[in-house]
C-alpha cells in the first residue's frame, strides 16, 4: 500500500468517508449509502491510517467504533469541513467587489465607543470582509496608510499630498490643560506661563511612527515627560497626579465635572486641532472596494464625525 501524506489523507472527501463510517456502524453500510464497493472503501480507510500512523476505527467490536484518535480526527474534521464551507463562501461574495480584510488606523483621540458602533453597524449588512483596528498615535496614524498596513485613518493630524491617498475633514478637537487636584499646579490662580509649565512633569502618548522619533505637542524643551502608549493610560495617569497636560475635552470633560480634573488657564492656550481623515485609493485599482465605500458613506455624516472626536465614555 502507497503512502500517502497526511494532508493528502485529510481530504474533504475522506474525512466524509470517516464520518459515513461511524454513522452508519459498518464499512458496508457506509460502502452502500456512498455507492463504493466495501474493500475500495476500507482501502481508503486504511491509506488514511496509514498516512497518520494511527487507527482510527476498532476493528475488534461489532460495530465498527472510533478509536479515541479516530474520534478526534472526526471532531477537528468537522471544524474543517465547516470552515472550508465558509471559505467558498466568502470567496464567492468577495468577487462581487468586497475586500477580504479591511484595516483601520484609528488615533488615539478617536471615541472608541463611536468606532464600535460603526463596526457593528458594518457587521449587520452582512458584508464578508474582515474588520482590523490599529490603534495609531499621531504621525504612526497615516504612516500605518502610507505603508499599506491599513486601508483607512481616522484622526490625521496633518495636511495630507500624497499620491494614492485621499483626505477630508474628521473635524476640529478643542485640548484643555487639565491637571489633578493634588497636583502643585492646581491651586495657582493666574494664567501659567510656559516657564511655570516646563517645570513640571508632562504627560504625553508617545508617537506610534517606526521611522524617526515621531512628533509631540505641548513639550517644553528640556521638560520632564512620562510618555504612555494610549489616551487612557494619559488620562489615568493624569488622574494620579503623575503629570499635567493637554486632553482632549470631550474625554475629560466628565472629570472635570466631578472635580476629579481642574482646567489651568494658559498665558498661550492651544488653538482647536484640526484632524482628517485618509483613505488609499491607488491609481491601479480605480474601483472603490465595497467596504471602505460603506465607510466613507458613512464619514459623510456631520454627526458620525462628530461623534469618532467627542464621543468619549468614561472609564
Amino acid at each position: 500500500m502507497s503512502k500517502t501524506t497526511p494532508r493528502a489523507a485529510l481530504s474533504p472527501e475522506n474525512l466524509g468517508l470517516i464520518e459515513a463510517v461511524h454513522r452508519l456502524g459498518s464499512m458496508a453500510a457506509a460502502a452502500r449509502e456512498l455507492g463504493m464497493v466495501p474493500s475500495a472503501l476500507t482501502y481508503r480507510v486504511r491509506q488514511v491510517e496509514d498516512s497518520l500512523d494511527v487507527l482510527l476505527f476498532d476493528r475488534s467490536a461489532r460495530r465498527a467504533q472510533l478509536t479515541p484518535a479516530g474520534a478526534e480526527l472526526l471532531r477537528a474534521g468537522q471544524t474543517l469541513l465547516q470552515e472550508l464551507d465558509a471559505v467558498a463562501e466568502r470567496v464567492k461574495r468577495v468577487a462581487t467587489g468586497w475586500e477580504p480584510q479591511f484595516t483601520i488606523a484609528a488615533d488615539a483621540i478617536i471615541a472608541r465607543a463611536t468606532l464600535f458602533e460603526l463596526c457593528e453597524a458594518f457587521y449587520a449588512q452582512g458584508g464578508p470582509t474582515r474588520i482590523k483596528i490599529r490603534a495609531e498615535t499621531l504621525s504612526g496614524t497615516l504612516e500605518a496608510l502610507q505603508s499599506g498596513q491599513a486601508d483607512l485613518a481616522l484622526g490625521v493630524t496633518s495636511e495630507v499630498s500624497l499620491p494614492d491617498i485621499q483626505s477630508a475633514r474628521l473635524g476640529a478637537m478643542q485640548f484643555v490643560y487639565v491637571v489633578a487636584p493634588h497636583h502643585p499646579l492646581a491651586p495657582l490662580t493666574h494664567a501659567l506661563c510656559d516657564d511655570e509649565l516646563r517645570a513640571h512633569r508632562a504627560v504625553a502618548v508617545a508617537d506610534s511612527t517606526q521611522r524617526g522619533s515621531g512628533i509631540t505637542f505641548g513639550l517644553a524643551a528640556g521638560q520632564d515627560v512620562l510618555t504612555v502608549p494610549t489616551m487612557q493610560h494619559k488620562l489615568e495617569a493624569q488622574l494620579r497626579g503623575l503629570g499635567a497636560g493637554y486632553m482632549p475635552q470631550a474625554l475629560a470633560q466628565p472629570y472635570i465635572d466631578s472635580g476629579r480634573l481642574i482646567v489651568k488657564a494658559l498665558e498661550q492656550p492651544r488653538a482647536p486641532f484640526a484632524l482628517n481623515y485618509a483613505w488609499r485609493r491607488p491609481r491601479s485599482t480605480p474601483e472603490t472596494g465595497r467596504a471602505l465605500r460603506w465607510w466613507l458613506e458613512r464619514l459623510e455624516h456631520a454627526t458620525t464625525r462628530e461623534a469618532l472626536l467627542h464621543n468619549h465614555h468614561q472609564i
